[in-house]
């Protein structure tokens, strides 16, 4: 079956489906806010309980790992179950599983759970970004799926904008077992927030497709795969993406290295950096959906990213660290722009019964030569200095965005229906 240009979502139901569509908005809030506690409080916990930078690694590398490998089959599983229950079971175990570190810790450092807690939990989450993707057409009209995108963006900005500082001082002055206690509660209230969704979230396989009982195991687990590979626009946006998601991946780390050892300034400077930052996701989320509906999908994507190779360069010419933030914060802003847009493209030309392995299958190949990128990138810089590197990237970044312009995306333009 050949992949159709536009698949129309059923219509959500009105009461229920604003009803399920503020829920998910105070869930993902919860989710994120999680997540960023996570991203502190857990790095704290392995250091203060085994004082090596080694072991922070391995941690962290774990569940980067099972990340990655959970992506392979969760759109399978999303596809499969009844995705309210599977958001809820999702938001369940990680609360679970982060509560169960400071219930051990009562007894003595436990070091050896983390090992176990942290992949587990990056399973859930993967699995929990997915289906929370597969939702959104559910919940909204097919109109306004950019505006939605955009609202859950900033909700999960505005919370890794203040989690992160929150995680520091719990830790700081209770001990980060109790900011990890603080983290398993925002998944708790996040998965009872969920139960307010509509109860009929499965979407029944129909036709050749989606018609589990009649295909074969490989064949249902790489439909994702196939549908991209046979849609002229997400054919496109994928190999593009895994480029552009090359170049880009290890940006903050340069960043950093540029602010510390380019520009000689502190910890705390790096840190209202990056946080400045932040404020570009808030921006996209703001902006997209008006950009959009005005331009259409390829002027919007394609400026997002061509505007992003302007302001990486800016990062490595910028002399200060007032301008490094600015220029951080348009970065942030114009790839938030870029991947609202084309998640939100994704949610609408892909059949529901199959979205939640598009899903996951695009984000796995997207993210498929990033480590690399980010070793060349790191390394580059190293070499040959952060400004000729930057340069060079946004050179390649805006390149790569323009290149856009002679590929099916020239011709199709998928305009976003009025309010």
């Amino acid at each position: 079956m050949s992949a159709p240009d536009t698949v129309r979502t059923p219509e959500p139901r009105t009461g229920a489906a604003r009803g399920g569509f503020r829920a998910l908005l105070v869930a993902q809030a919860l989710s994120a806010l999680g997540d960023s506690f996570s991203y502190v409080a857990i790095p704290l916990l392995v250091l203060h309980t085994t004082g090596s930078l080694a072991q922070m690694g391995v941690v962290t590398g774990l569940g980067g790992a099972a990340s990655l490998l959970t992506g392979l089959f969760a759109g399978v599983v999303v596809d499969r179950f009844d995705r309210r229950r599977l958001l809820v079971l999702c938001g369940l175990a990680r609360f679970a599983l982060y509560a169960s570190i400071p219930l051990t810790w009562l007894g003595g450092p436990q070091p050896w759970l983390l090992y176990l807690v942290l992949p587990l939990a990056s399973a859930f989450a993967t699995v929990f970004q997915v289906a929370q993707v597969t939702v959104v057409p559910s919940l909204v009209p097919a109109g306004q799926i950019t505006h939605a995108n955009g609202r859950l963006f900033a909700a999960s900005s505005t919370a890794y904008l203040v989690g992160p500082a929150l995680a520091g001082l719990l830790a700081g002055r209770f001990g980060a077992t109790a900011a990890i206690g603080f983290d398993a509660v925002t998944f708790a209230v996040s998965a009872v927030a969920l139960m307010s969704l509509p109860p009929a979230l499965a979407v029944l396989p129909t036709g050749r497709d989606g018609a589990v009982g009649e295909q074969r195991s490989l064949d249902v687990f790489l439909a994702g795969l196939r549908f991209i590979r046979r849609h002229p626009l997400l054919r496109t946006l994928t190999a593009l993406l895994t480029v552009l998601t090359a170049v880009t991946f290890g940006l903050t780390d340069v960043l950093i290295y540029h602010l510390k050892h380019g520009l000689g300034r502190s910890d705390g400077t790096v840190g209202y950096v990056l946080t400045a930052g932040v404020v570009g996701t808030l921006l996209a989320s703001v902006l997209v959906a008006r950009l959009r509906r005005r331009l259409g999908f390829t002027v919007t994507w394609v400026g997002a990213w061509a505007l992003c190779g302007v302001a990486m360069a800016g990062i490595g010419l910028a002399g200060s660290a007032p301008l490094v933030a600015l220029a951080a914060t348009g970065v942030l802003c114009c790839t938030g722009v870029a991947g609202i847009a084309s998640m939100s493209l994704r949610q609408e030309v892909t059949p529901p019964h199959l979205l939640g392995r598009v899903t996951a299958a695009f984000w796995t190949l997207q993210k498929a030569l990033a480590p690399l990128g980010a070793a060349a990138l790191t390394g580059a810089a190293a070499v040959y200095g952060v400004p000729a590197t930057l340069a060079a990237a946004g050179a390649l970044c805006t390149a790569t965005a323009l290149a856009a312009l002679l590929t099916p995306l020239r011709s199709r333009t998928p305009a976003v229906p009025g309010p």
